[in-house]
């Protein structure tokens, strides 16, 4: 029965200090994106209060983004409450030792993983498309336009005084394939077609392969590497298409289908569900992490030496997570492999740390 009570009492203090620190990020945000979005709006006469609307509205999705951060500095001002008061000796002296403590906040933290999926997610995502749909409403510029549609990949894209109409069968990693490009001047006036089998459009300026050249005259021109100024790359085409963030999960999965139907490639969607459906496990792995990183430091080292380490670690595992997932979107990693990788090493991090946890 003692145990019940002092379970609830942890629970209790791990929550107040989740919404303490969450409440501190969420102002550090609204703070910096209302700059961010003044900053960005301050050549168009939108008024005061329209920045101010999207910072809000962006801003579910932005913490959504920093909470394993969060979980993770959390249960390291947790263990710091526990030091200072010196609960932890008091626990170990009531049967609760440090791996029944873990375990208790490992499933907490797991339970809130799965309501923030099930339920805050579905919220960021409807606010993340009603902030995209109001910018991309208040910035619209139609010399930039991409859609995809059942006949392939369509791009309008206007540059040196020349409007290129695009259209590929299909986008492939960086590489469009089977390419036919209208070139006009100004007044619509045709300047020459382009075809070609394949367009490397990882970098703005394309390089076309085996570019077959029609410009009005009887002889086609056949060059073998072609290069070809564009506003696009591979990248911007994708973002262009869908900010996978602002849909909801059943979104993202008819999505996926449709991308299928069209025979564009869902890389990016599947990627995007594998992170939402281990995020649960992922803020338990943090959460564990933190856990372990702060009994295994001495009691007598500064607290702020345990807060910035908790940073640097933070700091390590995001570029961990974006690296295998870069590796993962260009295939040269099974997706579900380049997801849980990160997470099977913060895994063998905790593994080591486990040993004799009971002893500290």
């Amino acid at each position: 029965m003692f145990l019940k009570i002092y379970q609830n009492h942890l629970i209790k203090i791990y929550l107040s200090l989740l919404i303490k620190v969450t409440m501190i990020f969420l102002s550090l945000i609204l703070i910096l994106n209302i700059f961010e979005e003044i900053s960005f709006f301050k050549d168009l006469d939108k008024g005061f209060y329209f920045p101010i609307l999207l910072t809000f509205l962006n801003t579910p999705s932005l913490i959504y983004d920093l909470f394993p951060f969060i979980f993770l500095i959390t249960t390291q001002f947790f263990f710091i409450n526990l030091l200072d008061k010196d609960e932890l000796n008091v626990l170990k002296n009531y049967g609760l030792d440090n791996l029944k403590l873990i375990k208790l906040l490992a499933i907490t933290s797991f339970l809130i993983g799965i309501i923030i999926i099930v339920l805050f997610y579905s919220f960021s995502s409807n606010m993340k498309f009603f902030y995209l749909d109001l910018k991309n409403q208040a910035t619209v510029d139609n010399k930039y336009l991409a859609v995809i549609t059942e006949n392939g990949v369509w791009i309008r894209d206007e540059i040196n005084n020349q409007v290129n109409i695009i259209n590929a069968e299909v986008l492939t990693g960086d590489k469009l394939i089977n390419v036919d490009i209208s070139q006009f001047d100004n007044n619509f006036n045709l300047i020459r077609f382009i075809n070609s089998p394949e367009i490397d459009a990882s970098q703005k300026v394309w390089i076309i392969k085996e570019a077959k050249i029609y410009d009005g005259s009887i002889e086609t021109k056949l060059i073998k590497t072609l290069e070809f100024k564009s506003n696009f790359n591979s990248e911007k085409i994708n973002n262009l298409f869908s900010n996978l963030s602002s849909l909801s999960i059943i979104e993202l999965n008819q999505l996926k289908k449709d991308y299928k139907l069209l025979g564009y490639s869902s890389t990016d969607i599947s990627t995007h569900l594998q992170k939402i459906y281990t995020y649960p496990f992922f803020l338990m792995l943090m959460t564990v992490l933190s856990s372990v990183i702060m009994l295994n430091i001495k009691n007598n080292q500064p607290r702020i030496f345990n807060l910035v380490l908790g940073i640097l670690v933070s700091v390590i595992i995001y570029y961990l997570n974006y690296f295998f997932t870069i590796l993962g979107k260009s295939g040269n990693l099974p997706l579900s492999i380049s997801s849980w990788i990160p997470i099977l090493m913060i895994m063998i991090m905790i593994m080591i740390g486990l040993v004799r946890i009971n002893e500290k």
